[in-house]
């Protein structure tokens, strides 16, 4: 009798799916080509997505083309070291992943954030098990009152969610109001960004001595994430991790290979 109900239950609650399915049928979020779950890519899709996968940069999440041995570091990590601890990425950014990404960010695809969530879950796992806290970059007030909403935002509540981890938005705060990042220099994306971030009194008990997770949508070239994890660690944080959905690789910044234009953001 009790599989029976169950039965019934699970019957009742897919019939009642299916008018909003008829209504609003999923697509695939790079070709909106129908498909049968949301967040799915089509086949033709899928292969144009690369995961970012090991032998990688333990600082700096960049892939080696071949296992270099434990702890060897890459030429950015060494010259240039971040003051955050990790970063990993679920993907390379371009192709689908950039069209994810814009989606999220510029057409409200707020219904892509679970999905891209549950990929740079993979990426990150060893970031999420020392986590205490997440972190998304905030947006200054006045651009979250035009947009209504903070695609890093979504994308660490729907990781909080899965991974069962403290969401803490109000840890942070964009105290001044920056640029748009596109088509700026390295030098110049540091100076846009520069004590435009602050830790309210509030939260610095909160973030005392604990790893915070700092999440955004794409990672550029660190401007942005290394002046948050500068500020959170000002704050109390005892270290600081990053976690983005996408990541530019180092080559990919040539003329010619990353179009501005595709709007990756830090």
């Amino acid at each position: 009798m009790a599989d029976a109900m169950t039965g019934i239950k699970a019957f009742a609650k897919n019939a009642a799916r299916w008018p909003a399915a008829f209504l609003f049928p999923p697509v695939c979020p790079g070709c909106r080509r129908h498909v049968t779950q949301p967040g799915l890519l089509c086949a033709a899709c899928w292969p144009r997505l690369r995961f970012l996968e090991r032998p990688w940069c333990p600082v700096m999440g960049t892939p080696f083309l071949h296992d270099m041995g434990e702890g060897f570091l890459s030429a950015e990590a060494i010259a240039d070291p971040p003051p955050f601890e990790r970063a990993r990425a679920a993907v390379v950014y371009g192709g689908v992943a950039s069209q994810m990404a814009q989606g999220l960010k510029y057409r409200d695809r707020t219904d892509l954030a679970p999905w891209m969530a549950g990929w740079m879950a993979r990426a990150g796992a060893e970031l999420i098990a020392d986590a205490d806290l997440v972190v998304p970059v905030p947006l200054h007030w006045s651009r979250f009152f035009r947009r209504q909403f903070n695609q890093s935002a979504e994308l660490a509540r729907a990781l909080s969610r899965q991974q069962g981890l403290r969401f803490a938005p109000s840890a942070l705060r964009r105290v001044r109001p920056t640029r748009q990042q596109v088509g700026l220099e390295r030098s110049q994306r540091e100076e846009n960004v520069r004590a435009a971030f602050r830790v309210p009194e509030e939260a610095q008990l909160l973030l005392a001595g604990r790893r915070v997770l700092v999440i955004d949508d794409v990672y550029t070239t660190g401007a942005t994430v290394r002046a948050v994890a500068r500020t959170l660690k000002k704050g109390g944080a005892g270290a600081v991790d990053v976690l983005t959905f996408a990541r530019v690789l180092p080559g990919d910044m040539r003329p010619g290979v990353f179009r501005p234009d595709e709007r990756a953001t830090i």
